[in-house]
């Protein structure tokens, strides 16, 4: 136990001395307030053309319908427009506004947008080169010929990896709430959140909505954006396992990523990609009753579907790392 956990101090000092987390909070502190301002513009532009939220709602109703009626939008695109219209108008009927600007608003509409792709590309950055990293290095020679069992050498990587996820999260909520507080207020804490929406074919089902306070909500996000970043983090984990070169490596998940953001926007009627794990990364989507990439999917199935491709990666890492030719 006291060498692993030796192990395991000795793996985050290693990616705390490259510095990839101090780039992780750098690239947040130059792009939040860029979001932050874009932000701050468009309330200040709803502020002056209308007199209050619901105004603001009922033409945002009123736009949405405009659209519908276009026969250059395709009917897939139509559908999820057609459900924001019934959520908006559940919106108002219960006097709650769905875009009360604050800081906990700001971090909770920034989580959710960069769930699917955001988020995987700063932990790809930690993850994807912390075994091929020391094959290029040499390093790992050293590493192995210690009298440490390996499984506990990749354990400790394995460790230290959902140590620095967790932070990455945990940095990407404060930093919102921060910054973006600063202009819009430091409130909204309590403030409700309608939860609960089913999507069912293309009607949204209200009878288990519930508002909750915006902080519950947003820690379920938190949680949400942390399981989906350890699936990605673990798999980048697997392919710096199986492929030598740290770029090959990183290159590789990034295309995965990328792709199945590609596949959820184009490909509904492929219903096959639902058991990709990049297609089953928006869990936030969920909570906030968005209409799910491909139809069937569910909060529980998707959960599955990444809990499969973790528990896969890492027992493909091991059997590779313990059993295979690392020294070479």
């Amino acid at each position: 136990m006291n060498k692993l956990i030796a192990l395991t101090h000795n793996e985050t000092m290693k990616l705390w001395l490259k510095k990839r987390f101090y780039v992780i909070v750098l690239i947040l502190l130059i792009l939040i307030p860029i979001f932050t301002y874009a932000q701050h513009k468009m309330v200040k532009n709803n502020a002056e053309h209308f007199a209050d939220w619901r105004n603001q709602t009922l033409q945002q109703i009123a736009d949405i319908e405009n659209t519908l009626a276009s026969d250059r939008i395709p009917e897939e695109w139509k559908k999820g427009r057609r459900i924001a219209v019934q959520q908006l108008r559940y919106y108002v009927e219960r006097d709650v506004n769905p875009n009360e600007p604050s800081g906990v608003q700001f971090a909770r509409e920034f989580l959710g947008n960069a769930i699917t792709l955001f988020i995987p590309m700063l932990v790809l950055a930690l993850g994807s080169d912390m075994v091929s990293g020391e094959r290029s290095a040499g390093t790992i020679k050293m590493l192995l010929t210690r009298p440490v069992r390996r499984w506990k050498v990749l354990l400790s990587k394995v460790l230290a990896l959902t140590l620095y996820v967790s932070l990455t999260i945990a940095a990407t909520v404060i930093l919102c709430y921060l910054i973006s507080g600063f202009v819009f207020g430091y409130g909204g804490f309590d403030a409700p959140v309608l939860t609960g929406f089913k999507v069912q074919g293309g009607a949204v089902d209200t009878s288990n909505v519930r508002a909750i306070p915006q902080w519950s909500f947003l820690l379920m996000q938190a949680g949400l954006s942390w399981f989906a970043a350890m699936t990605v983090a673990l798999l980048g984990l697997m392919a710096s396992v199986l492929i030598r070169s740290t770029a090959a490596s990183m290159v590789a998940m990034m295309a995965a990523i990328i792709a199945g953001s590609i596949l959820t926007s184009m490909s509904s009627t492929w219903t096959s990609v639902k058991y990709l794990f990049s297609v089953n990364l928006r869990l936030t989507g969920y909570l906030e009753g968005s209409p799910p990439p491909i139809e069937g999917m569910t909060l529980p199935f998707s959960l599955a579907v990444l809990s499969i491709w973790s528990a896969a990666s890492l027992l493909v890492s091991f059997r590779v790392f313990t059993k295979g030719d690392i020294l070479h």
